[in-house]
């Protein structure tokens, strides 16, 4: 067996777990398994492994740094997948993750929606972006990875609706490690989902809800997450950055 051939079995072997494990998060959840979407965070991991992932029916990944993605979405041109930026975004990157996201999921600030819109224009593009929230924010400040305070969700949302070159998607966020939601992602979660409903009174078609790692996925299916954003279940423990 060829290095290739492994690699694709390892991957296939760990995809099925992950199903079996979203398909068991569904039923327990009263969902079908068509409501959630598996996103696989490719980020350290090689362009070849998205092209192994691509034959095994992957559709979406996922990437937390330009530098890493912007030559990876390149030298996988061709390989029918969606991208997905995950990180959090400068303001100087956004040219450049205009040209090949297709969904942001970490929209926390108005300079950010400006910075996209004015790319995604310039790229003749239009991206998905989702509103990105800090559980652990106190109010009208960001988050320690990431995000805007709740309170300041229904004004991003109008802005990025409001902008050129962008569509309003839903909203994203990550377990937080501090404040009263650590240690708590199902409560997280919840919150997250009570917020989306909020933000789908005023704007009907932001439906997305991009919720739960690795670890926690259980717990986003259950509060509703459309989306997950599984890595090392899938690509197995990233190496450690030096």
């Amino acid at each position: 067996m060829t290095d290739l051939t492994a690699r694709q079995a390892e991957l296939a072997e760990n995809l099925a777990r992950v199903e079996e494990r979203i398909e068991g998060a569904c039923v327990t959840a009263g969902r079908n398994r068509d409501e959630v979407t598996l996103i696989v965070v490719t980020k350290t991991y090689p362009a070849r492994d998205v092209r192994l992932l691509a034959e095994l029916g992957v559709r979406h990944v996922a990437e937390n740094r330009d530098q890493e993605a912007a030559a990876k979405a390149a030298e996988c041109a061709e390989t029918p997948v969606t991208w997905h930026f995950v990180g959090q975004l400068q303001t100087n990157k956004a040219r450049s993750v205009a040209g090949y996201a297709d969904v942001v999921h970490s929209v926390d600030r108005s300079r950010l929606v400006n910075s996209l819109s004015s790319a995604a224009v310039s790229e003749g593009r239009r991206l998905d972006c989702l509103v990105q929230v800090a559980l652990d924010a106190e109010s009208e400040t960001t988050g320690g990875r990431g995000g805007a305070a709740p309170e300041s969700v229904p004004a991003l949302a109008d802005a990025v609706e409001a902008a050129q070159g962008l569509r309003l998607a839903g909203v994203m966020t990550v377990a937080p490690l501090t404040g009263p939601y650590a240690g708590r992602p199902a409560e997280a979660f919840e919150r997250l989902r009570e917020i989306s409903t909020g933000l789908c009174t005023r704007h009907p078609a932001a439906t997305m809800v991009s919720a739960g790692m690795s670890s926690d996925l259980e717990e986003a299916v259950a509060a509703g997450a459309t989306h997950v954003r599984v890595g090392s279940a899938v690509l197995g423990e990233r190496p450690r950055l030096g």
